[in-house]
């Protein structure tokens, strides 16, 4: 009896796990629709049910501006996230590696790191006035925080064997850190390019409801003002699964660089 127990407990944990994530989405959608189409304890003002999200799915696609939609705040997330690396990235790596660079630096990012980029949309409209700039402005400012934080992290825990070995080997700061800090680094520039996609499109969708007039936040307030909320939870929807394609990329990435 305690050799089947075993036996099966090898069974229960050798078995093929690939849809085991998709169960709780199929019970909760499941549920979803009892509560809404199914016994109609809310009506779609409300809550709106599976049925009337996909009839106004078929609508916002068979129109393009679902697809105009994604396309215009996946442009403003890139576009965000590339300048945010841009500028993170190289002065992560200076800060990390430089002591005294770090210590003059530190003041300055510690009071502007816990302000929430979406405290920045008035200035943003001020000085860019309504339209994409904004809203990639408000992007950088979520981003670059969280990349030149792992950055830095990254460049200290970088083996000092190894760079006392190069450095005993003639390799001046540069070559050091072109060949044995960056390197070591790209694992934890990768975490935090991770954490900044997520707080990108979070900043893009609060920017675009505020001070722009296109993207999955405009057609998001849009449809709110007009009482689709099929539509809403449609611009919902595509968020979550845009965060989800990128949260596999990265992961993937995070697994080819670690194993």
């Amino acid at each position: 009896m305690y050799k089947n127990f075993n036996l099966s407990g090898e069974m229960f944990n050798n078995y093929n796990n690939k849809f085991v994530p998709i169960i709780l989405p199929i019970i909760l959608i499941f549920i979803w629709y009892l509560l809404t189409n199914g016994l109609g304890l809310f009506s779609s003002y409300i809550l709106p049910g599976p049925i009337d999200v996909v009839k106004s799915a078929v609508v916002v696609i068979q129109n393009g501006k679902l697809l105009t939609n994604t396309v215009d705040t996946l442009l403003k997330v890139f576009a965000g996230l590339i300048l945010a690396s841009v500028v993170a990235i190289p002065l992560g790596i200076l800060l990390g590696w430089y002591k005294a660079l770090e210590d003059l630096c530190t003041f300055v990012i510690s009071i502007l790191r816990p302000i929430p980029p979406v405290a920045w949309i008035p200035f943003s409209i001020l000085w860019f006035g309504i339209g994409t700039v904004p809203a990639v402005f408000i992007i950088f400012m979520g981003c670059v925080f969280p990349i030149l934080v792992y950055t830095i992290d990254g460049v200290k825990r970088t083996d000092k064997v190894l760079v006392e070995s190069a450095q005993t080997l003639g390799a001046k700061d540069w070559n050091v850190l072109k060949r044995v800090v960056l390197p070591s680094t790209v694992p934890y520039i990768v975490s935090g390019l991770k954490v900044g996609i997520g707080i990108a499109l979070m900043c893009t969708i609060s920017a675009e409801m505020i001070g722009s007039s296109s993207g999955l936040g405009y057609m998001i307030l849009t449809a709110t003002n007009l009482f689709d909320t099929g539509t809403t939870v449609v611009g919902m929807l595509v968020i979550g699964l845009i965060g989800l394609v990128f949260d596999f990329i990265f992961t993937r990435i995070q697994n080819r660089i670690f194993w």
